[in-house]
Order: structure tokens, then sequence, then C-alpha cells
């Protein structure tokens, strides 16, 4: 699955997340190793979300107010 993520460039390197993924951030020195952690992040955010889901019952409703 592909997400999109948003790569701010500072004098430190790179600051990225993935705005779908509520927390979902990395960083890296260089372009190429922020994108390599954020894989990682994500990977590891989808893991935990589904160990979470295994051990509450979520559900998706709709209000209206």
């Amino acid at each position: 699955m592909d997400y999109r993520i948003i790569l701010i460039e500072s004098e430190e390197g790179f600051a990225v997340s993935c705005p779908a993924l509520r927390g979902c951030h990395s960083q890296g020195q260089t372009r190429e190793q922020a994108l390599e952690n954020i894989k990682i992040a994500i990977q590891e955010w989808l893991e935990a979300e589904a160990a979470e889901a295994r051990t509450f019952a979520i559900t998706e409703e709709f209000v209206r107010v």
C-alpha cells in the first residue's frame, strides 16, 4: 500500500511524517535515510495498530449532530 508522506528539510536533516497515520513520524540526516526510516516507522505503526485491534473491539460509526 502507498502512503503519502511529508518531508521537511532543515539544517539538521529531514523530518518526515505520514499524515494518514496519526503520530507516525521519523527523521534522517539525508533524504534517503529519512525515507528508509519512515518506511520502518509505518510498518511498526501498522503492527502496533493491529496488535491493539486484537486487544480491543474497535468499530467506527458516524453520528449526526
